[in-house]
C-alpha cells in the first residue's frame, strides 16, 4: 500500500467525513492507495491519531500513477485558508 500525505488549512464549512461529520481548521490528509487501485481519502486534526473518511472522495484509480496527481488535486480543493 502507498501512501501520501500533505498539511492543510479547511476552508469555510471544513471538510464532510463518514465518521464525525465536518471537521474543520489544522487537518492532513493522505491517500491510501492498495494494490488493487482503491484509493481511501482520509482526513485528520493535525497532530491527532485518528483518521476519518472523507465522504465521497474515495475511488478506484486505474493506474497506480495516478495517485500523486489525485492526492494533489484533493489538496487543493481541500486547502482554501481564506474561503
Amino acid at each position: 500500500m502507498a501512501s501520501l500525505s500533505t498539511l492543510f488549512v479547511a476552508g469555510p464549512g471544513g471538510v464532510m467525513t463518514d465518521e464525525v461529520g465536518v471537521v474543520t481548521g489544522d487537518l492532513e490528509l493522505c491517500t491510501d492507495l492498495s494494490d488493487d487501485g482503491k484509493l481511501r481519502a482520509l482526513v485528520r486534526y493535525e497532530g491527532a491519531e485518528e483518521w476519518y473518511a472523507i465522504t465521497g472522495a474515495s475511488c478506484v484509480l486505474a493506474d497506480p500513477r495516478d495517485h500523486e496527481p489525485v492526492h494533489s488535486l484533493l489538496h487543493g480543493l481541500l486547502h482554501r485558508p481564506e474561503g
